[in-house]
């Protein structure tokens, strides 16, 4: 569908990993090894929160419906700006239009959300879920993605509480619906949240066969792991990564998140938890 990837840690150039990396965001747009389209040309969009905090904590966003590879605003402001935590994603269509409005990530006061998948059945569903919506959020809906139908109901089911708890009645309520329109698997992929301080990244599906998802390992073990190698000078002792397939092939450097599993990323590392669990919508 498509390919994400979100990082956190001391304030950094998104071209380095977007444009500059081995096997970077922009390259994985050509050609996507674990990606179910190999090419990602639909539109893109990055949103970066400020690298001074005292600017406030609200995230800037750039989106295109030109090719990513094909944009040169996308490199003069990713080699321009440095960001503590910034989002990009390359979009591969699947029913909805090419139109900025439908390019993620989707923004909401200091909340950033994207994905990698699709709500099976969404033009089914879509009356239901978006009138479960809260009616103070439904007029900040601009696109026709299911996306950002699935954003704004896990924002009206608590996200900005629990982020966990919040998607998780989210997706509870999309399956719901989904069963109760034959729809056999209707919740598909991986999703990025964030707060501008913490990182969560969600791997779930309906089916149990999800779209692939990675975060890196400590920079510092990789420093011991690969004293030699100058490309990991550039990022700081915190940095930390999550990936829909990695743009290093240092081995070890990057571990998949298990299914059902939401990775947890903050000032005190990394942790995974189970995702999906018994929640009531």
């Amino acid at each position: 569908m498509c390919r994400w990837l979100a990082y956190t840690g001391e304030p950094l150039k998104p071209s380095e990993i977007i444009l500059n990396s081995q096997h970077s965001l922009v390259a994985q747009s050509l050609n996507s090894e674990l990606g179910v389209e190999t090419v990602n040309g639909d539109g893109f969009g990055i949103g970066w929160y400020p690298e001074d905090p005292s600017h406030g904590n609200i995230p800037a966003l750039y989106h295109s419906i030109e090719p990513a590879w094909n944009d040169e605003n996308l490199r003069e402001l990713s080699g321009a700006i440095a960001s503590p935590l910034f989002f990009a994603h390359v979009r591969a269509a699947a029913g909805p239009p090419i139109q900025q409005t439908n390019c993620h990530p989707f923004r909401y006061e200091n909340w950033l959300f994207m994905h990698n998948g699709f709500l099976d059945g969404f033009s089914e569903m879509k009356r239901d879920l978006a009138f479960a919506v809260d009616p103070s959020l439904y007029p900040l809906i601009h696109g026709t993605t299911d996306t950002e139908v699935l954003f704004y109901l896990a924002l009206t089911l608590g996200l900005r509480d629990d982020p966990v708890a919040g998607l998780s009645r989210a997706v509870q309520m999309v399956e719901k619906v989904g069963h109760e329109k034959g729809i056999s698997f209707p919740m598909q992929g991986t999703v990025a949240v964030s707060d501008g301080h913490t990182l969560w990244a969600f791997r779930y599906s309906t089916s149990h066969n999800t779209r692939s998802l990675f975060h890196s390992v400590a920079i510092t073990d990789l420093r011991e792991l690969y004293p030699n190698a100058e490309r990991l000078q550039i990022f700081g002792d915190n940095a930390k990564v999550v990936v829909s397939e990695p743009f290093s092939d240092l081995p070890g450097t990057f571990v998949e998140v298990p299914e059902s599993t939401v990775a947890i990323l903050d000032d005190s590392g990394y942790h995974h938890e189970p995702f999906m669990e018994a929640v009531a919508v």
